[in-house]
Order: C-alpha cells, then sequence, then structure tokens
C-alpha cells in the first residue's frame, strides 16, 4: 500500500486516515489513489470511520456501497467489529483499483457482501464465510484477534487475517468475471484443473483427512479443490503484491531490487515481482525474529506455485 500525502500540508498519510494532523479532513479516491478534501465523504464516515469519497447517488463509497447487510448492531461488540471489517475490505479494493477492478473503466459485476456475526441480540447463529453467485459472506466475528487465533490454531493454518478473508473470498467472485474469457478458463484447467469436479464431496474429503500445502499447492487448503487452490494462489497474489508495494512506499531497501518510487502493481514481470516480495520477506522474517514474532510470510514458493501465481498475475492486471 501507497503512503499518501495530505493536499493541505504534504504530511504523509495512510489509507486508514480520516484526517490530516494538521486537522484538514481527507477523503480517499480510489482511482487517483490519492487523499482528497473536495470530495463528498461517504454516508458511513461517522458511523464506521469510513475515509472513502461518496460515489453513488445515495451518498455511500465504492466499498459501502457493496455491503448489502450489516451486522446486528443490536450486540454491543459488532460494531467495533464490523468497524474492523469494513477497514480490511477496503484495503482489498484499494490494492485491486491498482490493478483496474471495479473502477469507472470496469463494466462488469460487482460483488455484494454479507457482513454477519456468530453474536446476535437473539443468541448465538452459526456464520459459515463463502462465496456464492455474487454474494461473498463475511465473518465479522473474525475481526477478534483472539477468536481468529483460536480458529487458526484449532485449523493449524499458518496465516489468518480478515485482510486474508476479503481476498480469499474477492477470489471466488473474480474467478467467475474472468471464466466469461475462454482462454482463461482453458489455461485455469490445465494448471488448477477442473472447477467442475464436485465441490461438495471434496471439501467433504479434506475436511475428514486434510492434506498439507504440497509441491504445487501454496496451503492445505489449495488442495481441496481447483476453487480453492484458486481463491488461495490469488489471495497470496495479493498478499506478496501488497507487500512488495509497502516496503516500497515505506522505503526499505534491498540490494539489487527497485529503484525509488517502485510501484509493485505496474510490475509486468511476475517472475520479478515474486522474487523481490520474497526477498523483503525473508529479510522481515530476520526482523520479527528479533522480537520473538512470527514471520511475516511464513510459506514457500515452489516452482509449481510460482507457474499459477505467475498465471493469475497475467489475468489480474487489467491495466
Amino acid at each position: 500500500m501507497q503512503v499518501f500525502r495530505c493536499p493541505a500540508c504534504d504530511r504523509p498519510l495512510y489509507l486508514h486516515n480520516t484526517a490530516c494532523r494538521c486537522g484538514q479532513p481527507v477523503q480517499f479516491d480510489p482511482d487517483a489513489q490519492a487523499m482528497r478534501t473536495d470530495a463528498t465523504p461517504c454516508r458511513n464516515r461517522e458511523r464506521i470511520s469510513c475515509n472513502w469519497m461518496a460515489e453513488s447517488a445515495d451518498g455511500w463509497c465504492r466499498s459501502c456501497a457493496m455491503t448489502r447487510t450489516v451486522p446486528d448492531l443490536g450486540s454491543d461488540e459488532n460494531l467495533q467489529l464490523w468497524i474492523q471489517t469494513e477497514a480490511a475490505k477496503r484495503w482489498m479494493l484499494a490494492g485491486l483499483a491498482r490493478w483496474g477492478w471495479f473502477g469507472p473503466s470496469d463494466p462488469g459485476d460487482r460483488p455484494s457482501f454479507r457482513m454477519l456475526s456468530e453474536h446476535t441480540s437473539l443468541g448465538n447463529a452459526k456464520v459459515v464465510m463463502g462465496h456464492a453467485s455474487g454474494l461473498i459472506t463475511i465473518n465479522v466475528s473474525e475481526a477478534s484477534e483472539a477468536e481468529r487465533t483460536r480458529r487458526r490454531d484449532n485449523m493449524g493454518e499458518l496465516y489468518r487475517t480478515m485482510l486474508g478473508h476479503m481476498r480469499h473470498e474477492m477470489a471466488h467472485f473474480l474467478h467467475l468475471r474472468l471464466s466469461e474469457d475462454a482462454e482463461f478458463l482453458a489455461g485455469f484447467r490445465d494448471l488448477f484443473g477442473d472447477e467442475r469436479a464436485d465441490y461438495g464431496e471434496a471439501l467433504k474429503k479434506h475436511y475428514a483427512a486434510p492434506s498439507p500445502a504440497s509441491e504445487s499447492h501454496v496451503t492445505s487448503y489449495a488442495t481441496a479443490h481447483p476453487h480453492e487452490d484458486w481463491a488461495e494462489t490469488i489471495a497470496h497474489l495479493l498478499h506478496l503484491t501488497d507487500l512488495l508495494d509497502s516496503a516500497a512506499a515505506a522505503q526499505l531497501s534491498i540490494p539489487d531490487g527497485y529503484a525509488p518510487g517502485y510501484d509493485a502493481y505496474q510490475e509486468s514481470d511476475p517472475h520479478r515481482l515474486l522474487g523481490l516480495a520474497v526477498d523483503v520477506s525473508i529479510r522481515a522474517n530476520h526482523v520479527n525474529r528479533a522480537m520473538d514474532l512470527p514471520d511475516l510470510y511464513p510459506f514457500v514458493l515452489t516452482g509449481p506455485v510460482r507457474e499459477k501465481l505467475s498465471f493469475a498475475h497475467g489475468h489480474m492486471r487489467r491495466i
């Protein structure tokens, strides 16, 4: 993610900022990838600290307009969980906008989101995250770090975040969009397998006896079905691209790496992008260990996984 500048005083601003330290309120413009002072704020600015500019006639920003259902706000904890969840959605969408998704030049369908909580004013409810025909369901309960950590440990995962969930579920929607192109679908099936295989049966088999990440799958869950392999691959492509872009924006340097002002989203060579991102992650892992913290990016990218990431990169970049 870029570091932005205040139009009034040129101080640095970050994606979540609603105002600069100089006192100037700002609104984020996802197409210009810049903070503005002359745009109409989203209707959700006061309610959930949304700092994006309004785009729709009824006053919603691009991100908030995608939310069809909000969690039960009769349960006290859900407002803060929803705020954190929407912040992760905005971060994901800001990255995708860098590749031309969902802006004025993109005439394709947009997803809708159901933001649900397992804790309601009427008692507990079961919420299953997933995507179906353009509708993405997100369990805001996992915006709680304690709850997310418990599930990560129970499932033996190396990484589990709300931003990761957003990127994974959005990947299922993007597969729908990309599958309108017969060339994409043919290439996808050659690399990932036939997505028409019985999805329900595949998940039953996976949860009964999970397979570890393999030479050709970036995570264990990616082994379950071609759809999940794609979703995990896209999530990791977004992780690595944004990791590299954020390192460059923070002016972290690596020998023989990128020049000042490097934009990872403009990188056309997927092999160079992956190489630089892995180099940054190895160095960041080393720094994290000095504080006894988990590795920033605890995954190994094999040759077959890199091939899938390269294929995905070629189809995700619409600029």
